[in-house]
């Protein structure tokens, strides 16, 4: 057992097997998970556990390059805690239909309980060389 970070076993495996350009996706509850991608479901009620909280924790544990979010997004405070939570991490805006596409290559969709409408980023892996 680990003493702090991320606890989930499966996630946990899957943040350590990420190849730079890899994606995975920290999600609202809402979001549609295309068949063949696999999906982890935190959630456990509405709002809990909350979309920030859980990008920290994965941002934690893994090196990202970039992410990318849709420009539907309005709501003042995720957007403020995304960006100071990705800080010096590049962040582009799409569609959300274009979002929700390119969700179809993501190694994981990580579904949280955040009932925010279109807090989804997609995370970039990097490398830390």
């Amino acid at each position: 057992m680990r003493a702090d970070g991320l606890w989930h076993p499966r996630l946990m495996q899957i943040l350590t097997g990420l190849g730079h350009t890899d994606t995975i996706v920290v999600a609202d509850a809402g979001l549609p998970v295309p068949p063949g991608v696999e999906q982890i479901d935190l959630l456990w009620r509405r709002g809990e556990p909350g979309f920030l909280p859980v990008l920290r924790l994965i941002l934690a544990e893994g090196v990202f390059e970039s992410a990318t979010r849709a420009t539907e997004l309005t709501d003042e405070a995720t957007l403020d805690g995304m960006a100071a939570a990705l800080a010096g991490i590049p962040i582009t805006a799409l569609t959300h239909e274009e979002l929700k596409r390119r969700t179809a290559h993501a190694r994981v969709i990580v579904r949280t309980g955040a009932d925010t409408p279109y807090a989804n980023v997609v995370l970039h892996a990097g490398v830390p060389f």
